[in-house]
Formats: C-alpha cells, structure tokens, sequence
C-alpha cells in the first residue's frame, strides 16, 4: 500500500525480531483511529502517521505526536487504541 510506511531508522525485519511477530506489518494510516484508554470521558480521534499490524493488534504513531499508542485491529480497518509506550522498542515488546 502507498500510505503504509516504516518508522525511521526501523526495518519490517528488525521490527518482526523484537515484537516476536514473523508476520508483522506496515499498514495504510488511512483508517478510523481512537484513543479509548481514559474511563469516563469521549474517545479522542487520533490522526496516524504510522500503523503496524500484528494480527489483530496494532501499534499506531500519531502525527505530531512522539508516543506509540498500542490497540485492538477490526475487521472494517478501525483501530482502538488502549494503552501508550514512550518509545517503539518497549511498545513492541509489550505486544
């Protein structure tokens, strides 16, 4: 896909080895994303810059935003996200 792309300085390779995932990857950021990790207040619509796919998780790094926000991938393409890492590394390992 076009819009799916790799975070800087990261391979689809280097990103499989540390997940632990063989079949992981770079999907289109053009989908439906929201932040639904706060109990009792709206889900917050997230504008992503990268999406990577593990089965049905996904890690998701927002525009204008140094955070990896790790989420539940549906069927339709939608993401909700649930929990954030400060860095690709430690979000990839909490998979």
């Amino acid at each position: 896909m076009a819009d799916a792309q790799l975070p800087p300085g990261w391979s689809l390779q280097q990103i499989r080895a540390v997940s632990g995932d063989q079949e992981a990857v770079a999907l289109n950021r053009n989908r439906t994303v929201k932040w639904v990790g706060t109990p009792g207040t709206p889900d917050e619509v997230l504008h992503p810059e990268i999406v990577l796919g593990f089965h049905s998780l996904c890690l998701v790094k927002p525009l204008h935003d140094d955070d990896w926000y790790m989420g539940s991938l549906y069927d339709d393409g939608s993401i909700d996200c649930w929990v954030t890492y400060d860095d690709l590394h430690e979000a990839l390992r909490g998979l």
